[in-house]
């Protein structure tokens, strides 16, 4: 069964649920393969690569959301330079492939053009699953390219193919897209108070 397996009447006891599913889901991250993701980042970043991020749906925003995060929060205060685009930001190209090629291709159709070996990969999806990131990362690990897949319920096809799995133990959406944008959070925030002085961190707001 999954969350929620029976009705609510009650919108307070569904917010106490889901909070308690929300920090099982936050507590299951393993924290040495956050420490390995964070790592590749910073490594990828120093080096002037690039980091390709992309996901469907909710798992689309995080991955929009990310661009912003990293490209310009990462920047703040430190001396380092985010190279990082969104593959799902571009609606006219993923509309166009998915037209006249298959949507299956719309994200490894835009690594195939821009990605080099060195380069990163991360994929946002919560069944780990969907055919064009699964694609996605298949390709760029074949490729040269590090693949860091944040996944759920089962972690899908995603899940071993990644050179780190970000793996959330949930079995619901919401839950799960949650843990994604909170771990995207934590590495982008992570990473940026990593190249600040303990004064000038005391100074600014996360």
């Amino acid at each position: 069964m999954t969350f929620p397996d029976t009705g609510y009447r009650s919108v307070a006891r569904y917010c106490d649920d889901y909070l308690t599913r929300l920090a099982r889901a936050g507590a299951s991250i393993d924290r040495a393969r956050l420490t390995r993701a964070a790592g590749l980042l910073d490594a990828a970043f120093a080096r002037g690569a690039w980091l390709f991020v992309c996901g469907n749906g909710g798992s689309a925003a995080i991955a929009n959301h990310l661009l912003c995060d990293v490209a310009k929060g990462v920047q703040t205060d430190t001396g380092v330079l985010p190279r990082v685009m969104s593959l799902s930001a571009n609606m006219e190209i993923v509309t166009a492939i998915a037209n006249d090629i298959a949507f299956e291709d719309c994200f490894i159709h835009q690594l195939r053009t821009a990605a080099r070996p060195g380069d990163l990969l991360m994929t946002i999806s919560a069944s780990g699953d969907s055919e064009n990131i699964v694609r996605a990362l298949d390709w760029a690990v074949a490729n040269g390219l590090d693949g860091i897949a944040l996944t759920g319920f089962d972690g899908g096809r995603s899940a071993p193919l990644a050179t780190v799995n970000l793996h959330v133990d949930g079995d619901n959406y919401g839950v799960i897209e949650d843990t994604h944008q909170s771990i995207m959070h934590m590495l982008s925030q992570y990473l940026r108070q990593s190249k600040m002085t303990d004064a000038r961190i005391a100074e600014r707001k996360f």
